[in-house]
């Protein structure tokens, strides 16, 4: 008898915590004043995000980056110059670019001065002047952008004819949806009585013929003496242009000549017929002609950003033509027997200049696989 009220008083207490619990929770629902406080400020706090950047965009100036400098990046708003810097969240984006930003890119600022802004946003990209970081390989660092053509800078004798770096800025540049344009500067330097002149000058002619088979344009000119300098001139006209190329060739010559402007020369040393480096920094220079100009840094060696090696041979339409008729359909054209591509080259019926820089290219990527 005593189990059973025992029995039936757990029963009793275990439905009056049920009923007790049922109460609370009922309750809980009902008034929640003590959550009440705490939601209601972080609502407010999220309403006064979204309309303060909702106002902040309406407030949001368009300019375009001139120049990147230790002090800030130049923005020109079409009637001011600001000195920006970048907006903390544009900073964390992951990107596999080396720099965020570059001369050429259209961007969306704030203003909190006179003179001084945020980059919040910046626009898409229609064209890309980028080569491989030269440390890791696994960064992209860009050039310029925005822009219509790539004034590829070269020079014979001193600093010499280099068809390599020449054919790797061609690829970069079509890669970038860019037209590329050679630009040969020294020629006077042809006409001197040395061996090295002559040999450069068989190189000089041979590449021109190279070039023309595959309908690149070439320019030659003698910046110091302006010879060559208004069908330079030309075609620039209402094109944003980029100089690119090696220290020492008169890539800075060219644009004091062409824009007037007074920016400082360097001398290319004898002894190594290597350029110094004069243009520290990437700027956009204004033509009264219509259109921009970008003088870059000279650089000594350039790789090619994510180029696949299967990719190569696109880029060398004659090689690619001539290879259609090889033995083999997968032939590299570097040692195969039966090779189409390397019996015209033998032959001369293909330029041995222009398949040296596609076996070097071939040879230079096998070896960052094989390494990676």
């Amino acid at each position: 008898m005593t189990e059973g009220l025992e029995e039936e008083e757990d029963y009793y207490h275990h439905q009056k915590r049920k009923e007790s619990r049922k109460e609370r929770k009922l309750a809980t629902a009902r008034d929640r004043s003590k959550y009440k406080k705490s939601d209601l400020e972080k609502y407010q706090r999220n309403l006064n995000r979204a309309r303060d950047a909702k106002l902040a965009k309406q407030d949001w100036l368009e300019g375009r980056i001139l120049s990147i400098l230790p002090q800030g990046v130049i923005v020109d708003d079409g009637q001011n110059k600001i000195t920006c810097t970048l907006k903390g969240e544009l900073k964390k984006e992951r990107t596999r670019a080396k720099n965020l930003v570059a001369v050429g890119d259209f961007v969306l600022f704030e203003k909190i001065a006179e003179q001084e802004g945020i980059i919040a946003q910046v626009k898409p990209r229609q064209t890309v002047l980028s080569r491989a970081d030269n440390l890791s390989r696994l960064k992209e660092q860009l050039i310029a952008v925005n822009i219509d053509q790539v004034l590829i800078t070269t020079s014979v004798v001193n600093p010499p004819l280099k068809p390599a770096l020449i054919d790797r800025y061609i690829i970069a540049t079509q890669k970038g949806k860019m037209k590329p344009v050679v630009v040969i500067n020294k020629i006077d330097l042809l006409e001197e009585d040395s061996e090295a002149a002559r040999k450069e000058k068989e190189l000089y002619f041979e590449l021109i013929k190279a070039y023309e088979a595959v309908d690149i344009t070439v320019i030659s000119l003698a910046a110091l003496k302006g010879q060559g300098l208004l069908e330079l001139k030309e075609i620039m006209r209402n094109q944003a242009s980029v100089f690119s190329g090696q220290s020492g060739v008169g890539k800075t010559s060219l644009i004091n000549q062409v824009t007037g402007l007074d920016l400082r020369v360097g001398e290319t040393v004898e002894r190594t017929k290597k350029g110094s480096h004069t243009t520290t920094s990437t700027r956009l220079i204004p033509l009264e002609s219509g259109g921009w100009c970008i003088d870059t840094p000279g650089i000594k060696s350039f790789g090619v950003w994510d180029l696949k090696i299967n990719e190569i041979e696109r880029y060398f339409t004659e090689i690619h033509q001539c290879g259609l008729k090889c033995k083999f359909p997968n032939c590299t054209h570097t040692h195969e027997s039966d090779c189409a591509v390397l019996q015209a080259v033998t032959a001369g019926e293909l330029s041995a200049v222009r398949y040296d820089s596609y076996q070097s290219l071939v040879t230079s990527l096998s070896e960052q696989h094989v390494r990676r």
